[in-house]
């Protein structure tokens, strides 16, 4: 996932958009330097550091090109594995440090507690909806974010149809959760921290080596990422940053997530609670649905969006990735969307929506941190998304989306 394809994508590059990126990247970096002043003011200096954790994350995923959704797609259509590689890079750097800390339950005097679900037939469903979703909506959980905050109107369709599926998901879960599951079972308990990492490892070397022969029979070599025009400062600044790199940040940053709000980075627990709030504002009873029954999710619902850590890393991933397209030169947004995409831009958006509420997360929530936490719903989560995203780019083009053969192109 190239930055540069990322430009093209992300932007029209004309002489217009390139002119509002110097005003917009000191807009971008007002909101995150004064945003981050006022949460630590009326909240607290933890959640004003969430907030920037979360910029950074953003300017990480826009810069690097980091999405999962053509990752997995490429792959589908072309056998293309470079993307999948960084993946495991990530899943394995995080597990790494993850479990250890998992195992102890605290990270340096921090209380920390993995992102551990039960794995059955909603999650299995889920997952797969979620799958199909990516494929239709443009993006993942983190894809969506950072590529909204980069300048895809497109993508503002699908983060509201993301927004309302979350909240018809809440609605639902209940039914949901009540068929045949298996219990919570983290790996790290079952076997202990060391033994599950070395699984871990031997599984995410196993993945990569698949793509890899895969890809040499397809195309006779590995596909060579395009070189960057930038080196040095310039390239950590504008961008595109080597796939490698953004893998291995986002598991550093994730960890940060891990000390700071004592459990994992998770995306989609904030779209349902503004969807809920938005449901209840138009008249719906929402307090009256068994996912806000608990004290502590009644006191989400409740109160404002800034005490949640998860909205505030949320709001702080739009922001860093809006400073980091300002500052490649790359906003330059453009209102023209043909029908029948913002057609796939709605259904998807539902369909990721719905799925990541019912699979107790998203690629985040579910399939990084879940992993990362030694959760057995993690990996069923892959598997079911993963079969998802081939029906998904088998209907893609049914909306006139594009199947990319010979490119990636980030989210």
């Amino acid at each position: 996932m190239s930055g540069s394809a990322v430009a093209s994508r992300l932007s029209v590059g004309n002489r217009a958009g390139l002119d509002i990126n110097g005003p917009t990247s000191l807009l971008a970096a007002a909101g995150i330097v004064g945003g981050a002043a006022v949460l630590g003011a009326l909240i607290n200096p933890r959640q004003a550091a969430l907030y920037v954790l979360g910029a950074v994350l953003g300017l990480v995923l826009y810069h690097a090109a980091f999405g999962f959704t053509s990752a997995w797609r490429v792959f589908i259509a072309d056998r293309r594995g470079e993307g999948l590689r960084a993946q495991m890079v990530m899943l394995a750097v995080a597990s790494a440090l993850f479990f250890p800390v998992l195992a102890s339950g605290s990270l340096f005097g921090q209380p920390v507690a993995g992102l551990v679900s039960p794995a059955g037939i909603s999650v299995v469903f889920g997952a797969f909806i979620f799958g199909i979703g990516m494929q239709l909506g443009g993006g993942c959980a983190s894809g969506t974010l950072y590529t909204v905050g980069g300048g895809s109107t497109r993508m503002l369709i699908t983060l509201a149809a993301f927004i309302a599926g979350s909240a018809i998901g809440a609605a639902h879960l209940h039914w949901w959760a009540a068929l045949p599951s298996l219990p919570r079972i983290s790996v790290i308990e079952l076997w202990g921290p060391w033994t599950a990492l070395a699984v871990q490892l031997a599984v995410f070397a196993l993945i990569a080596g698949v793509t890899i022969v895969l890809e040499k029979r397809r195309h006779g070599r590995l596909i060579d990422a395009p070189a960057s025009p930038r080196q040095g400062l310039p390239r950590f600044l504008r961008g595109p940053w080597p796939l490698v790199a953004g893998a291995v940040a986002l598991a550093l940053l994730n960890f940060a997530t891990l000390y700071l709000a004592g459990r994992p980075w998770g995306i989609t627990s904030a779209f349902a609670l503004w969807g809920s709030k938005i449901a209840a504002l138009i008249g719906f009873d929402v307090a009256s649905w068994p996912y806000w029954s608990a004290p502590a999710r009644q006191a989400e619902l409740n109160g404002s969006v800034f005490n949640d850590v998860t909205s505030v890393m949320d709001f702080g991933i739009i922001a860093g990735a809006l400073l980091a397209s300002a500052l490649a030169g790359r906003f330059a947004p453009t209102w023209k969307v043909p029908l029948r995409s913002a057609l796939a831009a709605i259904v998807g958006g539902l369909l990721l929506g719905y799925g990541a509420r019912l699979a107790y997360g998203c690629n985040i929530g579910a399939y990084f941190s879940g992993i990362a936490s030694g959760s057995l719903h993690g990996w069923v989560w892959l598997v079911a998304a993963f079969f998802g995203n081939v029906i998904g780019t088998k209907i893609r083009p049914l909306f006139d989306l594009e199947v990319e053969r010979v490119r990636l192109t980030g989210c």
